[in-house]
C-alpha cells in the first residue's frame, strides 16, 4: 500500500530538506520511496513543495492527484493543498502562520505552533524538523526513531554541529503536538 505526503511552504523554510529527511527515514526503514521536488525560480520567499511516496513494494508513480498527508507551513500552502488531501486524509498545519480553519469536513486537521516551538528552541530554522515531529505524532507509519536517523544522514558530516538542535526540535514537536 502506498502513502503519499506533500510538504509545502515558502522558500527558506526547509521544505525540501524536510521531504528529504522523510524519504531517507523510509529508506533506512527498508521501504520503497520516491521524492519529487517542485519549486519556482524565486528561491527564498517563493512557493516550494515536495512530494514523498512510500510503499512496501515498488512505488507506482509520483505527483499524485490526491495525498494522504499534507504538511503545510504557511497560509498560502494551506489554501492550495487542503484541496488535494484525500477524503479521510490529514492536513498538518503550522498554526503560527496558518489560521485554524476547517474548510472541509471529510479530512482530519492537526494544528501545531511549529514556528513558535522552533523559536522557543532558539531559531525558526528548525521549523521544518518540528513539522516532522508533528507528523510523527499524527501518522502511524512515520516512526520517530527513523526520522532521527534520517536527520543524521541528511545533515551529514558537514552539518554535524546542527544535529543536536535538530534532534531536540524533532523530539519537542512529538511531545508538544498530538
Amino acid at each position: 500500500m502506498e502513502t503519499n505526503f506533500i510538504f509545502a511552504g515558502f522558500g527558506g523554510q526547509g521544505i525540501l530538506l524536510a521531504g528529504t529527511v522523510l524519504a531517507n527515514a523510509f529508506m533506512i526503514e527498508g521501504k520503497d520511496v520516491t521524492w519529487y521536488p517542485c519549486y519556482g525560480a524565486e528561491m527564498r520567499g517563493g512557493t516550494v513543495n515536495c512530494e514523498v511516496v512510500v510503499s512496501d513494494s515498488e512505488v507506482s508513480s509520483v505527483h499524485k492527484q490526491d495525498t494522504d498527508y499534507a504538511i503545510v507551513l504557511n497560509q498560502q500552502s494551506f489554501d492550495r493543498f487542503v484541496k488535494r488531501v484525500k477524503k479521510g486524509g490529514t492536513i498538518v498545519a503550522n498554526s503560527t502562520l496558518v489560521a485554524e480553519t476547517r474548510p472541509r469536513t471529510d479530512i482530519n486537521y492537526v494544528f501545531a505552533p511549529m514556528t513558535k516551538i522552533a523559536n522557543d528552541l532558539g531559531t525558526s530554522k528548525v521549523t521544518n524538523v518540528v513539522s516532522l515531529g508533528v507528523l510523527a505524532s499524527a501518522c502511524p507509519i512515520v516512526k520517530k526513531e527513523f526520522l532521527e536517523k534520517g536527520v543524521e544522514k541528511v545533515l551529514g558530516e558537514k552539518k554535524k554541529d546542527l544535529l543536536p538542535l535538530n534532534i531536540k526540535a524533532l523530539n519537542s514537536a512529538c511531545c508538544e503536538a498530538v
